[in-house]
């Protein structure tokens, strides 16, 4: 049995760990895995039967010319399925990738992909001294909506307020799960300001939401802290700020956006 290598024992881990199996691309995952099982087996029988051919009453069977042929064509056989072999590895590892930095539940970006754009775009806004804005949302009383009607209900508010927060922000912007009912976006080159309106535009809307729950309709809320990376602080310190301001909305009844500039 050939060894494994260190990504084929990663996939492995990755389809087995029950944490990821209602993962969007599992099961895409999982049918790139069984044909790359699929491609090995055939490879080892093309080998096999390569090795038969080079027994001696064949070739005495064939003439010089013909078990060139033969091998020409066996050769350019196992070429073909090396090309497919990569394209297929290629596949796998851009899946992996999307799955180590995107959110299984609303596939939006999650707290590894978020803290990579972070450290970017503060290097970035310091380096050319322009604007970057970060963001806290949190659902208003979360637990109480998995209390009351389950946690599946509960997964599709979360998903709806995924949705509405992309279709909100801007493309450059980033929205992700920070963990939990709280989400973070990142908003580069836009001031404080202009990230309270856009917020205030987010939290309306997502105030229209209504998710249906048996024959009634669940309405939710968010609460919103804004805050701007400032020139002589790193971005952890603009999270903590950001923080406070969504505590103060919370404490200041809930459902609103507040500023820490």
């Amino acid at each position: 049995m050939r060894g494994q290598s260190a990504l084929e024992e990663m996939i492995e881990k990755l389809l087995a760990d029950p944490q990821h199996k209602d993962h969007a691309l599992r099961d895409a995952l999982n049918l790139l895995w069984e044909s790359h099982n699929d491609l090995l087996v055939r490879i080892e029988r093309i080998t096999r039967v390569s090795d038969g051919y080079q027994s001696i009453a064949r070739e005495r069977e064939l003439s010089l010319s013909a078990r060139f042929d033969k091998q020409l064509r066996q050769l350019e056989k196992v070429a073909r399925i090396s090309d497919r072999y990569q394209q297929m590895m290629r596949d796998l590892n851009i899946a992996l990738k999307e799955a180590s930095t995107h959110d299984a539940l609303t596939g939006i970006g999650n707290r590894r992909l978020l803290m990579e754009r972070l450290r970017d775009e503060a290097d970035r806004a310091k380096r050319y001294e322009r604007p970057l804005s970060v963001v806290m949302l949190d659902i208003d009383r979360f637990k109480a909506i998995n209390d009351d009607f389950g946690h599946e209900i509960g997964d599709r508010v979360l998903i709806e307020i995924a949705r509405v927060m992309e279709a909100e922000v801007r493309e450059q912007d980033l929205c992700g799960r920070w963990g939990g009912e709280e989400f973070l976006i990142l908003m580069p080159e836009t001031d404080v300001t202009t990230a309270a309106q856009v917020m205030e535009r987010v939290r309306a809307s997502i105030g229209t939401l209504a998710v249906r729950v048996n024959n009634d309709l669940l309405s939710v809320t968010v609460s919103v802290g804004v805050a701007a990376l400032h020139a002589d602080e790193n971005y952890s310190s603009t999270i903590n700020r950001a923080d406070v301001a969504l505590l103060s909305a919370k404490r200041s009844g809930r459902n609103r956006v507040e500023v820490d500039a």
